[in-house]
């Protein structure tokens, strides 16, 4: 990694400007800005910009604008037979914004039992915070009355901004995913924002953008104002399920 003397630091008003997302570094990509604090509204601020913290337990806090982009246009999600199964089994019950705390604590844990995690204590009460105020949500899945997966992240207009998703049981991460998208066609989001592939989203019909294509679904989604506020609808698994076009690959 480049030294930090090689990009912006942030002042202290959380209201103060981010640097132009051109300028983000290209190695290591995306790589904007650093300093600042956790503040909602200089969080807010970033993501309408398309940018995002994310590091570790004793780094300084990072700012990251990536390209190319994943993300997935929730029309487009994309699920396997097994998992198309599974999702309408019934063994399932998905809800929203029912147990936030529990979804992205649960996201630490998961990602600390891979060598580390970027959701610190100061991260997670900074979205808990923004889950109050009622621009972050979580979509939960339950076994049993047990959590069993889940997904959290923002919504700000009609983009959805997501953050980190676990999973306890087969698909159950999946499971949450898919109806996150299928809520957001619902209501007809443009887009759900990945941040960075990997093969798991790519499997699911998530896509890589440039900058340029990024920016003007995210200039064109924030404008179309939504109420802040807790989710409600229809979440159920048992609804049926319109497939995608085209073969399955028995990937899930």
């Amino acid at each position: 990694m480049k030294s930090l003397l090689d990009i912006p630091q942030l002042d202290t008003d959380p209201g103060s400007p981010f640097p132009a997302s051109n300028q983000a570094l290209e190695t290591p990509n995306g790589l904007l800005a650093w300093g600042g604090d956790l503040h909602s509204e200089r969080l807010l601020n970033a993501y309408r910009a398309g940018i995002f913290p994310w590091y570790s337990q004793g780094q300084p806090l990072l700012w990251w604008s990536p390209a190319p982009r994943c993300v997935i246009f929730p029309a487009d999600i994309y699920m396997s037979k097994r998992t198309c199964r599974r999702y309408n089994s019934g063994q399932f019950t998905l809800t929203a914004d029912k147990d936030f705390t529990g979804v992205i604590q649960a996201c630490a844990e998961s990602r600390a039992d891979e060598g580390g995690t970027w959701i610190t204590r100061e991260m997670l009460d900074a979205y808990c915070d923004l889950h109050q105020m009622g621009h972050a949500h979580s979509i939960e899945t339950w076994q049993n009355g047990e959590l069993v997966g889940g997904i959290y992240g923002l919504a700000i207009g009609a983009v959805f901004f997501g953050e980190s998703m676990f999973t306890r049981q087969t698909d159950a991460g999946k499971i949450a995913l898919i109806a996150l998208c299928r809520q957001l066609e619902r209501w007809s989001f443009s887009m759900l924002d990945c941040q960075v592939s990997n093969p798991h989203l790519m499997r699911m019909a998530a896509v890589e953008i440039s900058r340029r294509e990024f920016e003007q679904h995210l200039v064109q989604g924030i404008a179309r104002i939504r109420p802040a506020g807790p989710w409600t609808g229809d979440f159920s698994p048992g609804l049926s399920w319109r497939r995608s076009p085209g073969s399955d690959t028995g990937k899930s």
